[in-house]
């Protein structure tokens, strides 16, 4: 019965995809209205954390996504979804949970932006590339035949275009921004819970019955990428803030891109919009309880 998955749709309607990518948009839009040149220049005064990011975030974590794919041997569909997660960027909360957690808030301003620019060509590459790597999953990538240009064109307008909008904004009208970036930046995300909750009531009887096969393989993917992220700053000889920023920025992935290239290419493909969704709710949980866990020594460190 666990077959159906690789074949079941989730039921969405067209205004409600395109709600989600307005919504991803200025999701986006909100967060460059933080960024600043300086960010992206930060990279060639001290570029060795940075790349250490972008390392673990399209290079480490796919890897690491297929190896996990190897051992757990997950339904085909589930399998290419979380080849699709690790194959996003960072998500729009890194920064905020990087920031309670103790982190290098500078650098995951960095992070964020420089991911979002390189995922235009990455996530596309990765996903068919480790896809392709699979039997189970590249038999799915070849009946969708998806045209990795055209997940390209889609990732420039959802992130690419507010990325500019955004960061132009930030520099010619920065007070503006400033309070721009105050009412977009939580609106947004709330409006992305709520259509992630309302895909999860719309299609309550298909995330019921298949939903445990997710949870588990969840915690494991999220863990490792959390794991992984800090133990590459850890062998990078990183500063502490900067090994946990690692670790939130690896951990915290844009599961509502991936959403949105679910809906766009594989028309709500069960297993990966499960994968999707939960993942875009345990992100939010794992990583806040590293970010108190973090915080709560830090305070205890500095009452010592």
């Amino acid at each position: 019965m666990n077959q159906l998955l690789d074949s079941a749709k989730l039921d969405f309607s067209p205004e409600a995809i395109w709600a989600l990518n307005l919504c991803l948009a200025v999701i986006m839009y909100g967060v460059a209205l933080e960024l600043k040149v300086a960010d992206f220049k930060r990279i060639i005064k001290s570029p060795k954390p940075a790349l250490l990011g972008i390392l673990s975030q399209f290079i480490v974590l796919p890897a690491l996504t297929f190896l996990l794919i190897y051992i757990a041997q997950p339904q085909a569909s589930i399998a290419l979804g979380m080849i699709l997660i690790a194959a996003c960027p960072g998500g729009n909360i890194s920064n905020f949970m990087s920031y309670i957690s103790g982190g290098n808030a500078a650098l995951s301003v960095t992070l964020t932006a420089f991911s979002t620019v390189l995922c235009i060509f990455l996530t596309p590459f990765n996903l068919q590339f480790w896809g392709s790597l699979y039997p189970p999953t590249s038999e799915i990538l070849q009946k969708v035949n998806i045209n990795p240009f055209d997940v390209f064109e889609t990732i420039v307008i959802i992130l690419g275009i507010p990325l500019i909008l955004g960061m132009l904004t930030n520099h010619w009208r920065p007070k503006t921004a400033a309070l721009f970036s105050k009412v977009l930046k939580p609106l947004s995300i709330t409006i992305f819970v709520a259509f992630v909750v309302i895909a999860f009531t719309k299609n309550y009887d298909l995330f019921t019955e298949y939903v445990h096969l997710v949870v588990i393989i969840v915690f494991f993917h999220n863990a490792i990428a959390l794991f992984s992220g800090y133990t590459i700053g850890r062998l990078g000889n990183l500063s502490l803030p900067d090994r946990r920023t690692l670790a939130v920025e690896t951990g915290i992935q844009n599961s509502g891109l991936g959403l949105l290239l679910i809906f766009t290419f594989f028309d709500g493909l069960g297993g990966m919009a499960i994968v999707a969704g939960w993942w875009g709710i345990w992100h939010i949980i794992s990583g806040l309880s590293i970010a108190y866990i973090w915080a709560r020594k830090k305070n205890i460190a500095t009452a010592i």
